[in-house]
C-alpha cells in the first residue's frame, strides 16, 4: 500500500536553465593545424552548451569562445585548392567563388565563423549563441581580461 507522502518523495522534476541564472566562461582554442570541421563541431558544442549539465535546448547556457590563429586553420587533403566557398553578393549575376585556400589567406575568420553558424540551431537563439564566438587572424586578441581557459 502506497501513501502520498512515499509517492511525493520518489517524485524527480527535470531541471530547466533559467537565462539569469548561466554562469559563462570565457574558452580559448588555439586554431593552428586543427582540422576545420573538428575544431567547428566543438566550438558549436561549447557555444550551445551542451558541455554542461544543466543543458537546456531552449537556453543559452553556453560559454564565450575566443579562437587564435584562424589564419593556421588545417584543411585536409586537396580541399585549400579545389573546394570552392560561394557567395553571393545579391545583384543578378553576382554569385563569387573562391577557393578554402585563397579565403583562409585573406579572411579566415569567415571560413571558421561560417563553419560553426552552420552547426548551430537555425533560429533566433543560435544569432545569439553566434555572437558569443571571436575570431582572431593571430595570436593577439583583447579579451585577456576575461581570464579564458583553454578548451
Amino acid at each position: 500500500m502506497r501513501t502520498e507522502h512515499a509517492a511525493s518523495a520518489r517524485r524527480r522534476e527535470t531541471y530547466i536553465a533559467k537565462p539569469a541564472e548561466t554562469d559563462r566562461q570565457w574558452k580559448i582554442v588555439d586554431a593552428e593545424g586543427v582540422s576545420l570541421g573538428r575544431l567547428a563541431s566543438d566550438i558549436a558544442v561549447v557555444l550551445m552548451g551542451k558541455h554542461r549539465p544543466q543543458y537546456t535546448p531552449h537556453v543559452d547556457t553556453g560559454d564565450f569562445v575566443i579562437v587564435v590563429n584562424a589564419g593556421k586553420v588545417g584543411l585536409t587533403g586537396n580541399k585549400a585548392s579545389q573546394k570552392l566557398k560561394y557567395h553571393y553578393t545579391g545583384h543578378p549575376g553576382g554569385l563569387k567563388a573562391e577557393t578554402f585556400g585563397k579565403v583562409r589567406d585573406q579572411k579566415p575568420e569567415r571560413l571558421i565563423e561560417d563553419a560553426v553558424r552552420r552547426m548551430l540551431p537555425k533560429n533566433r537563439l543560435g544569432r545569439v549563441m553566434l555572437k558569443k564566438l571571436k575570431v582572431f587572424p593571430g595570436a593577439e586578441h583583447p579579451y585577456a581580461g576575461q581570464h579564458p581557459e583553454a578548451l
